[in-house]
Order: C-alpha cells, then structure tokens, then sequence
C-alpha cells in the first residue's frame, strides 16, 4: 500500500489550523491565537519530549499548527469532531462505503464533510452510535483503538479477520485483567496492542476511558502510515492474540518445533486416532487429573521465550516475566491458566499441583515476578487461607512450569480429555 497522505489544503484546517471563520474556530475548541505560529520547535516540547520526533513530524507534513506563544500544548485533548476531520482526509485511506451518510445530528458545520469521509473511508461505523457522536467531546483512547482498527480492516480484509479472531484473547493490559475492559473495545485495543499502534502506559493499563492528547495523535498518525503497508502476519504479537483468541494458546507462534508426538512415542495404552496438536480440542474441557481433588480445565496456555528481545519477545513477556529472567538448559516459561471445581473442601496447594504431574503444565505455583503482581492476576496464595487450604470454591489463576527442548528433561506434554481425546506433543527431533 503507498504511504497515506493527506492534502494540502486538508492540512490547513486540521487541528488549530487555519479556519475561515473566528466563530467556527471557537466551536472548534481552536483559539484564535493558533493560527500563525508553525515552528518545528515548541516550548512545551522538549528534545527528551517522549512525542518530540512524532510532532515535529507531524507538523512538517501539515497535520498540527504550534500556537503563536511557541507552544504546540502536547497534552491537549482532542475531540472527536477534530480527530475524524483528519482521518478522513487521509488520501491514500480506501473508501469503502461510498455515499453512506454518516447520520449523526450533533456535527458542527466545519467538521461535517471530514466525519462523513471518516465514515466513507471505515474508521467511524455510524450503526455504533444511537445518531450522535458527540463530537465535541474528547475522544478516549479506547474509541481511538476502535476507528484505528476499524480502519485498518478497511485498508485489508486480513486485518478484518484478525478483528474477528481475537475475540477470545488475553490481552496484555491490565484492565484486561481485572475484568475493566469494555467488551466492545477488546478486540479493537487487542489489534492495535499486537501491531504496536498502541500500548499500555507505566500503570500498565491501556488507559481505554482516558482522552487523546495531541501528542498521541502525531505519534500514532506516523504508527497508522506504518502498519497500513504491513499484513496481520508480519507483527508476531498480532499473530500470538490470533493464536490465542482461536486455540487458546500461542505455542504454534513461539515454540513452532512443537509438534505432534507420532504413533511410536505415544503410550500403547491410548488410542492414537484421539491424539492431537490441536489445543483447542483441549481448552475448556474436563481434563483427566490423578486424583479426584478437583476437577480441572485450562482456560489459555501462554509460552514465552526469554531469550529473545525486541519484535522476537513474546506480547506477553512484560505480563509474565521482568527484564532479565532467564532459564538454564534453554527451557521456556510456560504459563497456564487454570479453572479448578474443587470438590474435596481440604484441598491445599500441593494437591492442587498433583492433579496434574508435569514439568509444564503446573499448577502449584503462580509467577512471582513484579510486572506479574503490577497487572493484578490472580495468585494462588491469595486463594489460599493460613491453613494453606483453598477458600474459594472455584479458583482461577495462572500456574508457571518449564517448556523444556532435551530429552532428558522429559520435554512431551500430555493431556488427557474425559471424552477421550489426548494432547500430544513434543519438540521435533
């Protein structure tokens, strides 16, 4: 895909650009004194400015105006009205749904033909909105993952089937987590998270009901230009929600030589026309456990490699691990989440960890880490009462093993379904 651009002369009336008129500045929220002023250096940005590269950017290509007081006021919020203006006047953006009237009754006059381009070119769905848009209102961060990723599948038709495929992911924010996501922005903060258009801030949330500042929006036009050229396949972290949301696991994505145990190498004892590497006849079944403590399920399984970095390091590294944690041997950190029906009202921790005995699939411990505690997962201890005996009925938490790669270590993971079905698989040799 080219670049996508904007024109010149849509660059003159974006935000605090030149409008014709003092009184639609006004209702704008665009002050008059906005208007001169088109330094590449502001006041109010310095060089260490974390958005310094992005604004200046930003306004060399015409997309922001400085103030005449040498400020560009990075922190300023901007509305919904100003924000569609400029994505609907990205040129290189496909319309996708010529002449489909936006509908909404609360436009102001100067933002009506860029909200209905917006509309034209798929960042902004009309049927989404009872017939306002409340376009004078700042525009949050989660609306602003939607008309990205709305806009994205506009661009491909595999970004709209990534937006359906993560519909049953983890996603790495803390909210996520904490069950404050709103379901209608998942899988939108889940595509933008996975191809690094957004991200979650040093609180580890994504900031869903926070607003768009000005900063954001340079930062994230020149992110938006980027991902537009690329397909799903190219971002690993998209690639491992897809994983995730459909099969509920990203083992295929991180460790691919895990493969299929063949028929050899499987216990004589189980029919091998139920074997399978196909995690999602597994996830959310009644697995067979060694004792009858409980009755247990895997709701996701989560493998991260810590010896990589950069777009090689798994989305869910900064959940899991800190900076530096590592293994011996080349094992990698297997994180499972676990749903427990306990029916023996004694049962304890360890008890919990013998249901099932494998060096991988453990649910003895839970991570320890700090980013583990920063995004507020479950822990087992905090299940645990000071008998160390579960008190609540049904615990759900992530317990952390080792996916091991030498035969020494007993590296197959295996996994039986009561209807049968077994999960065989182990490193290809």
């Amino acid at each position: 895909m080219k670049k996508v651009m904007i024109s010149t002369m849509a660059a003159a009336i974006l935000l605090a650009g030149n409008m014709a008129e003092p009184a639609l500045k006004a209702e704008a929220g665009v002050l008059d004194n906005t208007i001169s002023y088109n330094s590449l250096t502001f006041k109010d940005v310095p060089a260490a400015h974390w958005a310094a590269s992005a604004i200046a950017s930003a306004v060399q290509d015409g997309y922001f105006k400085g103030y005449t007081d040498g400020t560009f006021k990075p922190s300023a919020p901007v509305t919904k009205a100003e924000m569609a203006t400029i994505l609907g006047r990205l040129t290189e953006q496909p319309v996708v749904t010529t002449g489909n009237s936006a509908s909404f009754t609360d436009i102001p006059d100067w933002a009506t033909e860029g909200v209905q381009a917006a509309v034209e070119k798929g960042f902004i769905d009309p049927s989404k909105y009872a017939g306002k848009l409340d376009a004078k209102a700042a525009l949050t961060r989660g609306e602003m993952a939607i008309w990205l990723a709305q806009g994205l599948a506009a661009v491909s038709p595999d970004y709209m089937q990534a937006l359906s495929d993560v519909t049953n992911t983890v996603i790495p924010a803390k909210e996520y987590f904490t069950g404050k996501m709103p379901a209608s922005q998942k899988n939108a903060v889940a595509v933008t998270m996975g191809t690094g258009l957004m991200s979650v801030g040093s609180d580890k949330n994504f900031g869903t009901d926070r607003t768009t500042t000005r900063a954001e929006v340079a930062t994230l036009l020149a992110r938006y230009f980027a991902v537009a050229k690329k397909q799903p396949i190219e971002f690993q972290g998209l690639e491992e929600l897809r994983a995730v949301g459909l099969t509920g696991t990203n083992i295929k994505v991180i460790a691919p030589s895990y493969v299929k145990r063949t028929e050899e190498r499987v216990n004589n004892t189980y029919d091998y026309s139920k074997a399978t590497d196909d995690f999602t006849k597994v996830r959310n079944k009644e697995l067979v456990t060694r004792t009858d403590y409980a009755t247990m399920k895997i709701k996701n399984w989560i493998i991260i490699n810590p010896y990589v970095k950069g777009t090689q390091r798994s989305i869910y590294y900064p959940v899991f691990l800190d900076e530096g944690d590592t293994l011996l041997n080349g094992s990698y950190y297997s994180i499972t989440e676990f749903d427990l029906n306990i029916k023996d009202s004694s049962m304890n921790r360890l008890q919990a960890g013998g249901l099932i005995t494998s060096p991988t699939i453990s649910a003895l411990l839970s991570p320890d880490s700090k980013a583990y505690i920063q995004y507020s997962l479950p822990n087992i201890n905090s299940l645990l009462n000071k008998d160390r005996v579960f008190s609540v009925k049904n615990p759900i938490y992530w317990g952390i093993g080792l996916l091991h790669f030498e035969k020494s270590f007993y590296p197959e993971v295996h996994l039986r379904v009561k209807d049968g079905t077994h999960y065989d698989v182990e490193p290809e040799y």
